[in-house]
C-alpha cells in the first residue's frame, strides 16, 4: 500500500505551483509563530505605528512573489525560511521608520545568513513579567522589569539569541541550530548555560524562576 502523502509537503508543492489557497493555509499554520517573533523583535518605538498583521501581509506578498519566481527556500525548512523573510521585512521597516536611529546599539544581530532584528530586553522582560500576578503594583513591576532587563543585557549576545529562539520563540534545538548555523550540541549547551545564568539572577523575583522552567 502506498504511503499517504505528507500534508505539509502537499501544501508546499501546491504553493510553489502558484496555488494561493495552499500558501494561505501555510500562513495559517505558521502565523502565530511568526506573530510571536514580530512582537519580540519589532522596535518598541514603532508600537502603534506598525501592526503585526501588516508585517505578515507584507511577508505573504514577498513569499508569494519569490515562489512565483523560483526563489523560495535557500536550503532551509519552510518555516525557518519564513522567519528569515520576516526578519528581512522587519529590518526594512526599522530602517524606513527610524532612519539614523537604527545606529542604536543592539538593533540587529549578525547571523551567518544575514542580519535579524534583535529582540529587545524590554520586550523579553515584558514577556516574562506578563503572567506574574504577584507584581500587580506598577512600582514593583517597574523594579522587576529593570532587574530582568539588566540580567538579559548581561548575557553573551549569541547566548541571548539562543535563549530568545528556544524559550521565547519556542523553536526546537534543531531549528535554532539551523537558524544560527551552529552545531546542535553547541546550541544545546549554550541554551542551557544562558538559561541557568538567567535563572540564577532572577531567582530572587517571586514567580520568575518558574517562568523559565
Amino acid at each position: 500500500m502506498a504511503a499517504s502523502p505528507d500534508p505539509l509537503e502537499d501544501l508546499l508543492r501546491r504553493a510553489r505551483a502558484g496555488d494561493d489557497p495552499a500558501l494561505a493555509a501555510l500562513f495559517t499554520r505558521y502565523g502565530e509563530r511568526l506573530r510571536r517573533m514580530i512582537h519580540l523583535r519589532l522596535d518598541r518605538r514603532l508600537t502603534g505605528r506598525v501592526d503585526a498583521s501588516d508585517v505578515l501581509q507584507d511577508v505573504y506578498l514577498e513569499v508569494r512573489h519569490r515562489m512565483a519566481t523560483g526563489g523560495a527556500g535557500p536550503n532551509l525548512p519552510f518555516f525557518l525560511w519564513l522567519r528569515l523573510v520576516t526578519g528581512q521585512k522587519l529590518i526594512d521597516l526599522h530602517r524606513r521608520h527610524l532612519g539614523t536611529q537604527m545606529r542604536d546599539a543592539g538593533m540587529e544581530i549578525s547571523l551567518h545568513r544575514g542580519a535579524m532584528p534583535a529582540a529587545s530586553s524590554a520586550s523579553l522582560a515584558a514577556q516574562l513579567l506578563g503572567t506574574m500576578t504577584s507584581a500587580s503594583q506598577a512600582a514593583v513591576r517597574a523594579e522587576h522589569r529593570l532587574i530582568v532587563q539588566e540580567a538579559l543585557n548581561g548575557l553573551d549576545p549569541m547566548d541571548r539569541e539562543i535563549l530568545v529562539l528556544r524559550h521565547f520563540e519556542h523553536l526546537s534545538n534543531d531549528e535554532a541550530a539551523l537558524a544560527l548555523g551552529l552545531k546542535r550540541s553547541t546550541t544545546s549547551q549554550r541554551y542551557v548555560r544562558a538559561l541557568m545564568r538567567l535563572k540564577g539572577v532572577l531567582s530572587t523575583i517571586p514567580g520568575l524562576r518558574e517562568e523559565l522552567s
